[in-house]
């Protein structure tokens, strides 16, 4: 999540250099604004706990905001989400079970992705946040985008913060018990000869996606269900 987006290793540069002078390709590397990696406990001391998901438009908005929030964050990959069927659902099961905040750009691609996702999902379901809408580009980009304003990705922090706390509903600090490895393994979904049936039955019942690994799906299940929730779930589900 926090690998580092700049090139690092001296020898891969060299390597990038020799390339560009022996065959006359511009090579630009571009240095990211992003934070740089941290451990998982410093990570969670400066991060804000929510309870809803946040939906953005793209990888890049998504990266930004997992520097801030603790929370589902689900990048519907622009306008692609209009025919992306499987993660529309997905999207509308996360949003039955924890509810959901659309925070796309303040332009008109954005509001246009946001009214899309007003149409598929319940309305009690979403809530609404937006940035302002700022002249300018984002660093990584060679040109200004059709309406000429920073989308999500290029705003700065407080704006970002101001526009979702406003709608969200932000977690207290509770000691609650994670989920961890150890519980899937117990419960059967990963380790065992069977993992695999129990996996993609609890993988179905969330609407994730088959080839979803394990850390991701640890994210869900604890922004989702408690500890003890999760083991009701189960055990319901597998009939243990």
């Amino acid at each position: 999540m926090f690998a580092k987006p700049y090139i690092a290793n001296r020898q891969m540069r060299n390597l990038i250099s020799h390339f560009s002078a022996s065959r006359r390709v511009k090579i630009e590397i571009v240095h990211l604004s992003f934070a740089p990696p941290r451990s998982a406990a410093e990570w969670r001391l400066n991060v804000i706990k929510i309870k809803e998901a946040i939906v953005v438009e793209g990888k890049y908005d998504k990266i930004k905001l997992s520097s801030i929030y603790d929370t589902i964050i689900i990048s519907v990959n622009g306008f692609n989400i209009f025919n992306d069927l499987p993660k529309q659902a997905f999207i509308r099961n996360i949003a039955e079970k924890s509810g959901i905040i659309i925070f796309t750009d303040s332009d008109r691609a954005g509001f246009l992705i946001r009214n899309f996702l007003c149409g598929i999902i319940d309305n009690m379901y979403i809530k609404h946040a937006y940035i302002p809408q700022v002249e300018g580009k984002e660093k990584r980009k060679d040109a200004f985008s059709k309406d000429g304003f920073l989308g999500v990705e290029g705003i700065d922090k407080e704006s970002i913060i101001n526009g979702i706390n406003n709608a969200a509903t932000v977690k207290t600090n509770e000691n609650k018990k994670p989920i961890t490895k150890a519980d899937l393994y117990l419960t059967g979904v990963c380790g065992k000869p069977n993992s695999k049936i129990l996996r993609d039955k609890l993988l179905d019942f969330l609407g994730l996606p088959k080839g979803i690994t394990t850390n991701p799906l640890l994210n869900i299940l604890n922004s989702l269900y408690g500890y003890d929730e999760y083991y009701n779930l189960v055990e319901d589900l597998f009939k243990i």
